[in-house]
């Protein structure tokens, strides 16, 4: 029996070995570049840690998702604020650009200019509000420093909201992967629904 254990340490911690730089560079990548979906990663993450009863791995899944959506966002903000300050624009600025709705922006800048650096966290849980807002805060020129100070408490909320997902998936079932395919439904869901109904509401106002 206890040679049975030993012999699947060195497996699961060669799987933690690669599963956390990878939930990393997937969460970075998907902050920088908007088509992964990273909150579906870091919920199946949270599953796989319940499932573990590790509050332990719980805590390296968080720090992992918050420290890669930072690291994304400031990058991205990073080369916004190139195309802002070049006469030509930059290509990251205009990714950000196509990606924000005019209505979704006026919007974004309207909240800014009431709450200030406030509205970053909650443009993180709001599906499809970072952008949005982020756009917000390069047309207003805001300093780097600034953002920073705001996406600090935005990417730790976002990194626990859906690890909370992710445990309530877990919780409800017995096996991972069960977990696991409940937690991405959820989030697919919840990021998808916005712009369904704007959809709609768009052909119905048509």
């Amino acid at each position: 029996m206890i040679q049975e254990v030993l012999r699947e340490l060195p497996t699961e911690s060669t799987q933690q070995a690669v599963a956390y730089p990878s939930l990393f560079v997937l969460v970075a990548a998907g902050s920088l570049v908007p088509v992964v979906p990273t909150g579906a990663l870091v919920s199946s993450a949270a599953v796989v840690a319940f499932h573990r009863m590790s509050p332990l791995t719980l805590l390296v899944v968080f720090v992992v998702a918050a420290a890669a959506a930072f690291l994304g966002d400031v990058c991205l903000y990073w080369l916004g604020q190139r195309g802002v300050r070049s006469r030509n624009g930059s290509k990251w600025l205009e990714a950000i650009t196509r990606r924000a709705a005019p209505e979704r922006l006026a919007q974004a800048q309207e909240k800014l200019d009431e709450h200030g650096t406030v509205v970053l966290v909650l443009s993180r849980l709001v599906p499809a509000g970072r952008i949005p807002v982020m756009l917000a805060c390069l047309l207003g020129r805001m300093p780097l420093k600034q953002f920073v100070r705001g996406d600090v408490p935005a990417c730790l909320a976002w990194a626990a909201t859906y690890q909370l997902i992710g445990i309530l998936g877990g919780s409800l079932f017995r096996e991972p992967w069960q977990g696991v395919v409940a937690a991405v439904v959820l989030t697919l869901l919840i990021s998808g629904t916005p712009a369904l109904w704007r959809r709609v509401r768009a052909r119905t106002a048509g």
